[in-house]
């Protein structure tokens, strides 16, 4: 799989990663990368790009070279997270067009403690 390309700049719920070329529905679009560690040092660390990897560990994504990173939530996300073995990997739900924010669905927890307290910012809530 070749390097996608991706610009980062400004989004309704801050930094925000866009696509710089066309994405197929199905395609592969980046892997959530970063330092393994246990939860127990995650809980300790508490940052706010950390993503569970299994029962055993989680990835710090702080690093900027983890574009993956700058991913926001969508109530309609266009991009969808599947764990494969150690890989935290991002692919396309539906077409993504250039220009066009990459987003997925945090999942019920992180919303319910994170989002929903300050309300959610994504393209489709501020449609409402």
């Amino acid at each position: 799989m070749g390097k996608r390309k991706f610009k980062v700049k400004r989004s309704l719920a801050g930094l925000g990663l866009f696509a710089a070329e066309n994405v197929s529905e199905g395609d592969f679009v980046i892997e959530y990368t970063g330092e393994k560690i246990t939860h127990a040092q995650a809980n300790e660390r508490r940052g706010k790009y950390l993503f569970t990897l299994n029962s055993r560990y989680v990835i710090d994504g702080r690093g900027r070279k983890n574009l993956a990173r700058y991913i926001n939530h969508s109530c309609e996300p266009n991009c969808e997270v599947i764990i494969e073995g150690s890989e935290i990997n991002v692919y396309a739900v539906r077409s993504v067009k250039p220009g066009e924010e990459l987003t997925y669905d945090y999942g019920q927890e992180y919303f319910k403690e994170y989002i929903e307290p300050r309300g959610c910012r994504c393209a489709h809530c501020a449609k409402k």
